[in-house]
């Protein structure tokens, strides 16, 4: 039986609105696009995570307004196995403008709650779980689930958002030790000051997947030679970078429970999240397993540069879940 990616943390409902320019102080500016979506960085890491074949679930929470119904009939209708806590109150939402470059600009108004309760996660099943991915936050609760995890033996990953480590990331130390993976953009970095690889492994991460955007990825593990994993070539212009990121964690995720192989996992993860940055909106841009595929095969799959050890002992092809037919 193909085991199941388990995803846990946050359901966002997403206002996207595309205009010219950024208005100035007191100016006002048309848009020519608005659309509504369910979104959220673990949200849209699970969409793009079942888009490679891979049976996924999302634990999250939403409020009881019309904002969490529509994210929860939306989160179904994407074929997601949605397990969300409903909460008395508001659900969170984003205002996210983009301009003509396709750059973002994000407003995030958290609702009732960004995370689930530490009583699900401590209930939460993990008897199919072949992986486990999540953001911080709430660090009670994500510390419940990690160790849950660590005692079962499931891989976790951690996606870093600047927003869950204010005060420093020694505060993630419990979530980050013993990660089979931790997703770290620029912005992350940035927050964890010079070294931030260097800084992850001292914390117990097993491997960094360090995104750069437009250059791609690279990937890092203690003892091993960075890989680098450039964007492919002859890609679409870039529309909206919204969720980029997020496909390239959960793409990730997807292809090591099929094929158990970082490097192959981050290559097809860079495509596919290249390939987001074509289309309007978080996840509604993603492309299927087929269409990356596709994608991959047009335009060449450009070599990992680098060397490295393809499976260092935290990411082993013991987190293989089988095979399936079927990217900041």
């Amino acid at each position: 039986m193909n085991k199941t990616a388990v995803f846990v943390g946050d359901t966002v409902f997403d206002t996207t609105i595309r205009v010219g320019a950024l208005p100035a102080a007191d100016e006002k500016v048309v848009s020519d696009h608005l659309t509504d979506s369910v979104g959220g960085v673990v949200t849209n890491a699970a969409v793009a995570c079942s888009l490679t074949g891979t049976p996924t679930t999302l634990v999250s929470s939403v409020g009881t307004d019309a904002a969490g119904r529509e994210c929860a009939a939306q989160a179904e209708s994407l074929g997601l196995d949605f397990r969300p806590e409903v909460s008395a109150g508001a659900s969170s939402r984003a205002v996210i403008t983009i301009a003509e470059d396709g750059e973002k600009h994000l407003i995030l108004i958290p609702g009732a709650r960004m995370y689930p309760s530490e009583g699900v996660c401590r209930q939460l099943s993990l008897a199919q779980a072949g992986w486990l991915h999540t953001a911080v936050y709430d660090p009670e609760a994500a510390r419940a689930v990690i160790s849950r995890c660590a005692e079962s033996g499931v891989p976790w990953s951690v996606d870093l958002e600047p927003a869950t480590f204010p005060d420093g990331i020694e505060t993630l130390a419990d979530h980050i030790d013993g990660a089979a993976a931790v997703f770290c953009n620029s912005h992350a970095a940035r927050a964890i000051g010079p070294s931030a690889v260097r800084i992850l492994f001292e914390l117990g991460a097993r491997s960094v997947v360090f995104t750069e955007g437009s250059h791609g990825a690279r990937w890092c593990a203690p003892g091993c030679a960075e890989v680098a994993v450039p964007v492919v070539r002859d890609t679409a212009p870039v529309a909206d970078t919204t969720g980029a990121g997020d496909c390239l964690a959960g793409s990730f995720v997807g292809m090591m429970l099929d094929t158990g192989d970082p490097l192959e996992s981050l290559r097809y993860a860079v495509t596919a999240a290249s390939r987001s940055c074509s289309g309007l909106g978080g996840h509604p841009s993603y492309a299927t397993r087929a269409e990356v595929t596709r994608l991959r095969r047009t335009a060449g799959t450009s070599p990992a540069s680098g060397t490295a050890t393809p499976h260092p002992a935290p990411v082993t092809p013991s987190v293989r879940g089988g095979s399936h037919d079927a990217d900041e």
